[in-house]
């Protein structure tokens, strides 16, 4: 029999491929799409979208993909959620826009209690709220250098921070984020990121090679803020070596420089606790939040400590749309899912699972050089096999066949060599063996 959605549409949860991929409706579609859309809104897989739900997208042409990818982290309750859909639906109709700047709302103030009952720490907290985890980032900059009357900010080798020109200065890579778009925003500095699969460092022993070059290149009297990601995302995943993060933080403490926690992508049960940061304790300044914060739709957020977030003068926060109203209503129900459901603990059980298929994968092909990640945020590095030489031409190779195959995955990696599991946390069980079937097919038809 064949299962449905648990927690979204009533669509079956299967692996249905009815057409080449993509099909003839997809590419009739794509055609409009380069008459209309710019050329650099790029796409990983090119079909149409017609429904999603639980573990699968459907497209135009009537076939069913099974998604390893959540819209990148976005839709960890999965697509069109029961209590998304309602309080949306019911936010909808009673208004879509005031702007809080104006006209404040009980949702916004809602969203804002919620992150402070969540986020680390029992500390007094505040929060505002904005469209996009670029904005959040950005903001949480200018609280800092506000509260702390110093301007320099430190990031990390390998990170991802967004696209705006700021956060283009935080981020790591090149190409596609950067490449042609600077001069970029000043006094942005960057120190070594503890990458156990390279460095083989301990927690400790990476914190004090970083603090050493923040201390020499920067100094902790012109430092407002150091910025990290707990498990940094595009950047490949990357999962720092225990005690790395906890020094981090402490040094920060020591020296008034406000600690950043840029949980966009690594929050909100993806990793199996609420927020990344909870795995050592840490407890971050300032928090980041955005992606998996309201089920698809677009609000970002900063919360942290009342006294950092009351230093920015009346004004200095905010935008148009930041915390729009249906927005806040799809988080309050995303927020829902997550606590009716447990996400957190299915976050672990699906952890375990691709822990297992990947570690398996990794015994057969000598290509998968290290297999890393935390709940249902795991990822897989490929080198050319007894090396740490990427091998990011084998892994478009794998990611092409899945794609051909009906599984939707991702890569990332500074060098593109890292393929990423992002699946929702309303995947299927049978849903997620027979994803990870495709992978293994795909090692194989590629060797």
């Amino acid at each position: 029999m064949t299962e449905t959605a648990v927690g979204g549409p009533s669509l079956p949860q299967e692996r249905r491929l009815v057409t080449a991929i993509p099909g003839p409706e997809s590419q009739l579609r794509l055609q409009r799409k380069k008459e209309h859309v710019a050329d650099g809104v790029g796409t990983t897989l090119p079909v149409f979208v017609v429904a999603a739900g639980g573990g699968v997208l459907v497209d135009v042409d009537g076939n069913s993909l099974i998604d390893l990818g959540s819209g990148i982290a976005v839709t960890s309750v999965g697509n069109a959620a029961p209590a998304v859909v309602r309080r949306v639906s019911e936010q909808v109709a009673a208004f879509t826009h005031t702007c809080f700047m104006v006209t404040p709302y009980d949702g916004y103030v809602d969203v804002c209690e919620a992150l402070a009952q969540l986020t680390p720490g029992d500390h007094a907290k505040k929060s505002a709220l904005f469209n996009s985890g670029a904005e959040a980032v950005e903001n949480a900059v200018k609280i800092a250098r506000v509260a702390t009357g110093k301007d320099a900010v430190v990031v990390f080798d390998h990170a991802y921070h967004g696209r705006t020109n700021l956060t283009m200065a935080m981020t790591a890579k090149n190409m596609p984020y950067k490449h042609g778009f600077g001069p970029f925003a000043g006094e942005v500095y960057r120190a070594p990121m503890s990458y156990p699969f390279r460095d083989g460092l301990s927690g400790e022993e990476a914190a004090a090679r970083a603090i050493d070059v923040i201390e020499k290149q920067v100094g902790a009297t012109n430092l407002a803020c150091v910025a990290i990601e707990p498990i940094q995302g595009e950047g490949g995943f990357i999962v720092p070596a225990p005690g790395f993060l906890p020094a981090i933080a402490a040094w920060c403490r020591a020296n008034d420089v406000v600690y950043i926690a840029d949980e966009i992508q690594s929050g909100f049960c993806r990793t199996g606790d609420w927020f990344a940061s909870d795995h050592e304790g840490v407890v971050p300044d300032l928090v980041t939040t955005a992606k998996g914060i309201a089920g698809g739709l677009p609000l970002a957020g900063v919360t942290g400590r009342a006294d950092l977030m009351d230093a920015v003068h009346a004004g200095g926060l905010g935008g148009t749309y930041g915390g729009n109203p249906i927005a806040c209503a799809a988080a309050l129900g995303a927020i829902e899912e997550m606590r009716e459901h447990d996400l957190g603990a299915r976050a672990r059980e699906i952890g375990v699972t691709m822990a297992g298929r990947l570690a398996d994968l990794q015994e057969t092909y000598a290509v998968i050089g290290d297999v890393r990640g935390r709940g249902a945020m795991m990822a897989i590095e490929l080198c050319t096999p007894g090396t740490t030489e990427p091998d990011a031409a084998r892994a478009a190779a794998v990611a092409s066949y899945c794609h051909a195959h009906g599984v939707v995955v991702l890569t990332c990696g500074t060098w593109g060599n890292v393929f990423r599991f992002l699946p929702p946390l309303s995947i299927s069980d049978a849903l997620l063996g027979e994803a990870f079937d495709v992978v293994a097919e795909a090692f194989a038809a590629t060797a």
